[in-house]
């Protein structure tokens, strides 16, 4: 749980940085690759991570420019890319702006429930790394090259001459 602003800061940038990296490796082809029919596909997924920015921070209050939630989803992967580095960035100045450690203390009615603002923030956080994990089997899917996340992917151990470790 995050107990201060400048640890959330921390550890988001961090992970928005590996988000952004999964996003900048789709292309138009794969957005509509999805692993059952009637499944979110990868665009969707990945529209899905950029619009939660604005939905989930928004009933804590904090407005800021962003793509919005419910709006539909682009046509191309590099609109999708941009809109999370436009909507990510914005978020995090106007957090840096607007909130105080306080603000994680406070409560806000998130889906019925209150939740404090460390218990938003930390749901954020993990929400956009429990649906970064369903878009890289959905590339793998759709042919496309994973990026390491957390250490090198299969095709960056053979690149760097080493053989992946095994199963």
């Amino acid at each position: 749980m995050f107990t201060n602003l400048e640890d959330f800061f921390t550890e988001w940038h961090e992970e928005a940085k590996l988000t952004q990296r999964i996003l900048d490796a789709l292309t138009d082809e794969s957005l509509h690759q999805e692993v059952a029919d009637g499944y979110r596909t990868l665009g969707r997924l990945g529209w899905h991570l950029v619009t939660t920015l604005d939905e989930m921070v928004s009933h804590m209050g904090l407005q800021f420019s962003s793509a919005k939630f419910g709006t539909p989803v682009p046509e191309t992967a590099e609109e999708i890319a941009e809109a999370y580095r436009f909507s990510n960035q914005s978020m995090v100045t106007a957090m840096k702006e607007n909130w105080t450690d306080e603000t994680l203390k406070e409560e806000y009615d998130m889906y019925g429930e209150m939740w404090n603002g460390a218990t938003v923030l930390k749901v954020l956080y993990a929400h956009q790394i429990h649906h970064r994990g369903q878009m890289t089997v959905l590339m793998r899917q759709a042919g496309l090259k994973v990026p390491g996340l957390y250490g090198p992917a299969k095709e960056e151990w053979a690149a760097m001459g080493a053989p992946p470790p095994e199963v």
